[in-house]
């Protein structure tokens, strides 16, 4: 698997200074607005790039994204992780998968779980819809926003700085489709691939602009996607919960 080079890190750890993000008060009133963004760097050599930006209101918040460069024709489950240590993995860790591809649990600690999913048609977007395959965005390169609600203690890590936005779907041996013998350490119906995160970036506090471009609120067809079905199932959203990443940490592979 080739590794992303020390220029591409180094530039991703650069992404604060050169937006010239202001920091905020780390405890910001519920009531207060706030605006975060982030530019969305790559993970596991995917080819993507983008940008998200997410504004706070009370309980009220908009997320925009902008992604390019994914697999096409595939669905690309995208949430707000919080927890851990607030931040994306090192692009070059080593991880559980092969060729050393990150894992979604290798990165746990550093984004920690699924508190938001980044759903469209009006679609749960809670964590209990990660795998909400149906109304995740089933293109390469989109753009995405949406308009919800979320929970107190949602909207107090957020409110306080705290998320990180992680893009999953990763091709690593270029055939076209989520595939290959590893399975995913979320399920082991499902390939690594379907799962693997591909884009990272932790929102910074600043007053920054909204990306620009048409909305995609998810709901992409995925035909000619047989895993979809897998994704679907009620067994695994059940196993998924509330978590997404309360799972037991697989590091075998299959």
């Amino acid at each position: 698997m080739k590794r992303t080079t020390t220029k591409t890190a180094l530039t991703a750890l650069a992404v604060p200074s050169l937006l010239g993000l202001s920091a905020l008060p780390a405890a910001a009133d519920n009531h207060d607005t706030v605006e975060m963004m982030s530019t969305l760097t790559e993970l596991n050599d995917s080819g993507g790039s983008g940008d998200a930006w997410v504004k706070v209101s009370g309980n009220t918040v908009t997320a925009k994204l902008t992604v390019s460069g994914l697999l096409e024709g595939a669905p690309h489950a995208q949430h707000i992780h919080i927890g851990g240590n607030n931040s994306c993995p090192d692009p070059n860790m080593k991880g559980t998968g092969v060729d050393g591809a990150i894992r979604v649990t290798d990165a746990a600690d550093d984004y920690g779980m699924v508190k938001v999913s980044l759903t469209g048609n009006d679609a749960d977007t809670s964590a209990d819809a990660a795998l909400d395959v149906d109304n995740f965005p089933a293109d390469g390169s989109y753009t995405y926003e949406r308009t919800f609600d979320v929970p107190d203690d949602v909207a107090k890590d957020l409110h306080e700085g705290n998320g990180v936005v992680v893009v999953h779907g990763v091709d690593h041996n270029d055939s076209g489709t989520y595939d290959g013998d590893q399975k995913s350490d979320l399920d082991d119906s499902l390939p690594a691939e379907a799962t693997n995160p591909a884009l990272c970036g932790a929102l910074e506090m600043g007053q920054m602009s909204a990306p620009s471009g048409g909305v995609q609120t998810g709901g992409g067809s995925t035909e000619g996607v047989e895993y979809a079905p897998v994704l679907l199932g009620g067994g695994l959203l059940a196993a998924v919960g509330s978590g997404f990443l309360l799972v037991q940490r697989r590091r075998t592979e299959s």
